[in-house]
């Protein structure tokens, strides 16, 4: 389209106001507050002046563009993006279990029972039913988390990063906090230890090298500005070859030796031995708590299955410590978290139930049989649609755990592939990644993978259907 035939179609675009007066535009006002469709229009004859520019060739008046029969869809669609929540369900097809972009842990039923139950009306959750008098938010969850870990005492705040911005706050405002260099990770969003360090208040003393500490290096940092020594668990990499770290045992009998507080930041926390389970070996926080550690920190939404929380365990002088430090008010869960964690910790006092049912410990030690039964159902599906422009094929792959967790283990998985026959892999993934819900899948080797461990048996259906109604939309393009 010449640049004189665009400026010619664009000069007929319909002004707001007369957009507004068309009665087809009163219909939507019936149904929608009168800030919604204005904005709606606005956006919508937005979106029509770019498509015109950008595209080569066009229609030669515009007519059809700016017919009302074109125009209201339009303007429906717009206001469909505005009274629709933004946070929405997506099915996780890539693979990655505990995957931070896609929400990290699916909660248990029984977790989003409690949560709802105690959303829509009142609930104890500062309230002592017992002593008819105020109570504490936090008693709902500690003594089931010191029962499960051995732990003396244990509090909950919002996610890990605030549990060890507190930890180290209480402990160390001011003064030196000793750290392996080897250890001062990086803990997505581009969020680093050191600087949560220094947001604390405390000055980092780093020791060691990337790849190798002695206990040596402790002890000649140790001074009298020391306020704690920190370990820090790599959990989302590994330094592999020539290396060595000092053990939390080691570091314990350090510190006693110093009288300093050693703090252990164990990120993704797990109150399962996995390696029963075939997996690799991942420190449980009950091997920790046995080492004398003062407090650990971790993850309450990765390997533990639960919602996003910072959990801190360890001993009752130093927990009380942080509670009464003005942060842990600032840093505190609401009573929907509390409620969610409290009914995935429950889970716990049976430990085969919990590998069993809490999601991300299921998809961990599913095997592929299962997979490829999953696999068949999904392939079953598609065989039965009336267009054929994609080729459906099942093979073995490898899945990953995400999340900051197990970053060596791959696990074997069944994926079903899909390969466009006469149009771009990057139009199939973009129409799934739009599709209701958003399928979000993984390109590689020009195949779209459908990773089967990360599909619930509930969401085959839906697979399917978004799947076919997406071929059909190109088709339609």
């Amino acid at each position: 389209m010449s640049l004189s035939l665009r400026q010619q179609v664009l000069r007929k675009i319909p002004s707001v106001d007369e957009i507004l007066s068309r009665p087809e535009i009163a219909e939507l006002l019936k149904v929608h507050p009168r800030n919604v469709v204005v904005e709606a229009i606005r956006k919508g004859i937005g979106r029509l002046r770019q498509e015109i520019l950008q595209k080569e060739e066009g229609p030669q008046s515009g007519d059809d563009l700016f017919s009302f029969e074109h125009l209201v869809p339009l303007f429906q669609k717009e206001i469909d993006l505005q009274i629709q929540p933004r946070l929405r369900r997506v099915i996780n097809a890539t693979g990655v279990i505990i995957h931070t972009n896609l929400g990290r842990a699916p909660l248990h039923p029984s977790a989003i029972q409690h949560l709802v139950e105690v959303s829509k009306t009142y609930s104890n959750l500062e309230y002592d039913i017992e002593l008819g008098e105020r109570g504490n938010r936090y008693a709902h969850v500690e003594e089931i988390l010191c029962r499960l870990s051995g732990a003396e005492s244990a509090l909950v705040v919002n996610n890990n990063a605030g549990a060890v911005l507190l930890v180290i706050n209480t402990l160390a405002e001011g003064k030196e906090v000793i750290v392996s260099r080897g250890e001062l990770v990086e803990i997505g969003g581009a969020f680093r230890i050191p600087d949560v360090m220094r947001r604390s208040g405390a000055l980092l003393r780093e020791v060691g090298t990337t790849n190798r500490t002695h206990l040596n290096d402790y002890q000649k940092a140790i001074g009298p500005q020391t306020g704690l020594l920190l370990k820090v668990h790599t959990s989302n990499f590994r330094v592999m070859g020539f290396s060595s770290e000092v053990s939390l045992e080691d570091l314990v009998q350090l510190g006693k030796q110093h009288q300093l507080p050693v703090i252990d930041d164990l990120g993704s926390g797990c109150l399962i031995d996995l390696t029963l389970y075939g997996l690799e070996k991942e420190p449980t926080v009950q091997e920790m708590i046995k080492t004398g550690v003062d407090a650990i920190t971790f993850s309450g939404d990765k390997l533990l299955g639960g919602p996003q929380a910072g959990i801190i365990l360890g001993k009752k002088n130093s927990l009380d410590l942080f509670k009464i430090n003005p942060l842990t008010r600032a840093l505190r869960i609401d009573k929907l978290t509390l409620a969610a964690l409290e009914s995935t910790l429950l889970l716990y006092l049976d430990k085969k139930r919990a590998m069993e049912e809490i999601p991300t410990l299921l998809m961990l030690s599913l095997d592929t049989k299962r997979l490829k039964i999953r696999g068949r159902r999904l392939l079953k599906r598609l065989s039965k649609m009336e267009n054929k422009r994609i080729t459906c094929t099942l093979r073995e792959d490898v899945s990953q755990v995400g999340g900051g967790a197990l970053p060596l283990q791959e696990l074997p998985t069944i994926v079903l592939t899909l390969k466009p026959l006469d149009f771009s892999l990057n139009t199939l993934e973009l129409h799934l990644r739009k599709g209701d819900p958003p399928i979000i899948s993984r390109i590689s080797k020009e195949e779209l993978i459908l990773d089967m461990r990360t599909v619930f048996d509930e969401e085959i259906p839906i697979l399917a259907q978004e799947i076919e109604k997406a071929l059909t939309k190109i088709a339609k393009s």
